[in-house]
């Protein structure tokens, strides 16, 4: 897990110099859609609209978008996709179990943007069930470092059903039962700490560890998904070393 950790934490830090800015955006607009469009567009009476917020502006999202997205999602506002959720599965180069999430208004598309994406970069689809029992969904918070240790943070998240707490870095990854998610984003928030984002997720019970030209195929067919209009979050259950990561770059 913290292989995929670190590579998910290189890409979030990425994200805001990246090309794809404008893809970033689109992801963070929908979620806040969605979010308020399932559970009200309050976002103090809507946890998960309040994070989807909380996590646009931290990578730099206009007000005016993320309000608009939150008056379309709640209704208030005319111009609302009706999108849907759906999960592709599927497995990439060396036999790395993939997981596909899907925020579209357009099944059909979705299907074949995500079939493209696999068959062009050594990966296929599989049939529904064949590598979701791989996976975990958790609560995923990550905090910026701040001067803080791993004990500080454990400290103040214990209490609220937090599992382990990682170092990433620059940054730690507390790691809960999706279930106990708000609860220990709320613990943060009342012992005085910032966090970049808090997210319900998919973690890997069982990592495949990669050398350099696997870890290259992984990265690559990650990335095309990702191009996908329609894909929201890939999940894989890869597992690189630090010193194959700094090489891969």
């Amino acid at each position: 897990m913290s292989g995929h950790s670190k590579w998910a934490t290189t890409k979030h830090k990425k994200a805001a110099l990246d090309a794809k800015r404008g893809k970033l955006f689109a992801r963070l607009i929908k979620n806040i859609e969605v979010a308020a469009r399932t559970g009200g567009g309050d976002p103090d009476g809507n946890p998960t609209l309040y994070d989807a917020i909380q996590k646009a502006k931290k990578n730099s999202v206009p007000q005016d978008n993320i309000e608009r997205a939150r008056k379309r999602g709640a209704g208030e506002e005319a111009g609302g996709a009706d999108w849907q959720t759906i999960m592709y599965e599927g497995y990439g180069p060396n036999g790395v179990a993939v997981l596909i999430e899907c925020l579209t208004d357009n099944r059909n598309r979705a299907a074949s943007e995500v079939r493209t994406a696999l068959t062009r970069n050594n990966g296929s689809l599989a049939d529904p069930g064949s590598v979701a029992y791989l996976f975990n969904r958790k609560g995923v918070v990550i905090m910026p470092k701040s001067g803080l240790s791993e004990d500080d943070v454990l400290l103040a998240v214990l209490d609220a059903g937090a599992e382990e707490v990682n170092d990433l870095g620059d940054s730690f990854e507390i790691v809960s039962e999706a279930t106990d998610l708000i609860a220990v984003r709320t613990s943060l928030q009342d012992a005085g700490y910032d966090y970049e984002s808090a997210e319900a997720s998919f973690l890997p019970s069982v990592n495949v560890p990669l050398d350099v030209e696997g870890a290259k195929k992984v990265f690559r067919l990650i990335d095309a998904l990702e191009d996908c209009d329609d894909v929201q979050n890939v999940y894989a259950n890869f597992d690189v070393s630090d010193d194959i990561l700094a090489e891969v770059g």
